[in-house]
C-alpha cells in the first residue's frame, strides 16, 4: 500500500505541474516549492531545534494560531517553523511575524520527508485538525520526534476505520498524542487501539474569542456603515450572492458588506454587476460618494475576521457548495448567523441552530424569513455565549506539550 501511495503522490505532483499553465493556484504551488530545500537551509539553523507547525491552509492556521502564539509567549526563546500545503495559506501568512521560517511543505515523498526533517531538526511537530502525511509522520517517528495532532476531528466514514484502512491506521500510530474536539473522535481512535487521546475541544473557539476582544479598527468600513444596520456576508460564492441580491432589494435601509471567498477580478466584477448600487473597498478612499452605496464588496483577503464587529446579522457562504465556512468568527462578536443547507459536517453549526443562534436556508423565501426572524429577535447573545462556553482548548493542549 505504501508503494501505491508514493506512486499516487508522484502523479499528483505531475498533474499539478500540468495544471500550472492554466491555474494560478497550481502555479503558486509549483513556484513556491522551487528549490525549497535551499530556501529552508538558507533560513534555518538546525541547532535551533524549532517547533514545527504544519497547516493545510489559512483556516487551519487560524485554528492552531492560539496554540502557537501562547506557546511562543510562555517559552519566549522558542523558534517556530511553519509550513503550508496550500497557496491560500502560504501567500497570505508568509510574512507572519512570530515565525522564524515559513515555507510550502514539499510533497510527501520518502526522500522529501526525510530530508525536510533532517534539515529543520524540529524538537516537536504540531499538525492541526486532519492533515496526515504518511512519509512525514514516519520520518518524525523514526527520529523519535514528538508529533501532536491538535483540534483533531474523526468520523466513522474515514479510511482509518474501514476494513481496508490498515496502512492509514499505521500512520496514526506515529502520533505521540491526539487532542481531539469531541467524544466521537476519542471513541473512534480507542476502537482501533489508540489510547493516547484527550478531548481538549476546538482551539478555534479560543482564536475567535481573542479576535473579538481586540478586533482591528477599520475606519473606512466604519465610515461606510454610518448609522445603518449592517448585514455581513462572509466567504460567499456565486450561489450565495445570487440569493443575497433579492434580500438586499427588500431591505433598502440596511447596508450589505460582502467578503467573497474568491477575490479574482472576474468574480469581483460579477458581484459588482449583481449589485448595481455597490462600491469596492479599494475605491472607498477615492470618493465620498462610494460611502453612499448600499453594498460594499471587499476585494482583498484578511479583513473578514474584523468586519464582523460592524454587523448585526451575518450570512456565511459555502452552504450551497462543499460546505459552509467559518461561523464562529461571526458568533464570537455576538451576531446570529445564516447559511445554506450543506452544514452537517460542522458541529458548531448544528449547535448554533439548536440554541437558536443560527438558521439554515435552502432558498430565497427561507433567507428572507431567517433575516426577518433575527431582525425582530435578539439572538446574538446566544451565539456569543456559545463561543465563550467552549473556550479553553489551547490551555489544555499546552499543559501537555510544554514541559
Amino acid at each position: 500500500m505504501r508503494v501505491l501511495y508514493n506512486i499516487g503522490i508522484f502523479f499528483y505532483g505531475l498533474i499539478i505541474k500540468l495544471l500550472a499553465s492554466f491555474s494560478t493556484k497550481a502555479k503558486l504551488f509549483i513556484q513556491g516549492r522551487k528549490d525549497i530545500f535551499t530556501q529552508i537551509e538558507n533560513k534555518l539553523i538546525p541547532e535551533d531545534n524549532p517547533i514545527w507547525f504544519h497547516f493545510a491552509s489559512l483556516g487551519e492556521f487560524e485554528q492552531g494560531r492560539s496554540v502557537l502564539e501562547k506557546l511562543k509567549y510562555q517559552v519566549p526563546g522558542t523558534k517556530i517553523v511553519i509550513t503550508f500545503f496550500s497557496p491560500s495559506g502560504y501567500e497570505i501568512r508568509k510574512n507572519y511575524a512570530l515565525a522564524d521560517g515559513i515555507f510550502y511543505l514539499p510533497l510527501d515523498t520518502p526522500h522529501n520527508a526525510k530530508k525536510f526533517v533532517e534539515i529543520v531538526n524540529p524538537k516537536m511537530a504540531v499538525f492541526t485538525k486532519y492533515e496526515f502525511w504518511p512519509n512525514y509522520f514516519q520520518a518524525l517517528y523514526a527520529k523519535h520526534i514528538p508529533l501532536y495532532v491538535i483540534s483533531g476531528i474523526f468520523r466513522k466514514n474515514q479510511v482509518f476505520f474501514k476494513w481496508y484502512g490498515a496502512f492509514y491506521r499505521n500512520v496514526l500510530k506515529c502520533v505521540s498524542h491526539f487532542f481531539v474536539q469531541n467524544t466521537e473522535s476519542l471513541l473512534l481512535l480507542n476502537k482501533i487501539g489508540l489510547n493516547n487521546v484527550d478531548i481538549s475541544g476546538d482551539t478555534r473557539f479560543d482564536r475567535v474569542y481573542e479576535n473579538a476582544q481586540s478586533p482591528k479598527d477599520l475606519p473606512l468600513i466604519k465610515a461606510f456603515c454610518g448609522q445603518s444596520p449592517i448585514l455581513i456576508a462572509g466567504s460567499t460564492w456565486p450561489d450565495d450572492e445570487k440569493l443575497l441580491v433579492n434580500l438586499a432589494e427588500k431591505i433598502p435601509n440596511w447596508k450589505l458588506i460582502i467578503a467573497p471567498h474568491e477575490i479574482h477580478e472576474t468574480h469581483i466584477n460579477a458581484i459588482t454587476t449583481l449589485f448595481p448600487n455597490s462600491a469596492k473597498f479599494s475605491d472607498l478612499g477615492i470618493s465620498n460618494a462610494n460611502h453612499q452605496a448600499q453594498t460594499l464588496i471587499i476585494d482583498n483577503i484578511g479583513m473578514l475576521s474584523s468586519l464582523y464587529q460592524y454587523g448585526r446579522i451575518a450570512y456565511i457562504g459555502g452552504g450551497f457548495g462543499s460546505g459552509i465556512h467559518n461561523t464562529l468568527e461571526a458568533a464570537a462578536f455576538g451576531i446570529p448567523v445564516i447559511f445554506g443547507p450543506n452544514y452537517h459536517k460542522f458541529k458548531e453549526a448544528k449547535d448554533l441552530i439548536e440554541i437558536n443562534a443560527a438558521k439554515s436556508i435552502k432558498n430565497q423565501t427561507e433567507l428572507v424569513a431567517a433575516f426577518e426572524y433575527f431582525n425582530k429577535n435578539s439572538c446574538g447573545h446566544l451565539a456569543k455565549g456559545y463561543v465563550v462556553n467552549n473556550t479553553g482548548a489551547t490551555n489544555k493542549i499546552l499543559q501537555n506539550i510544554v514541559k
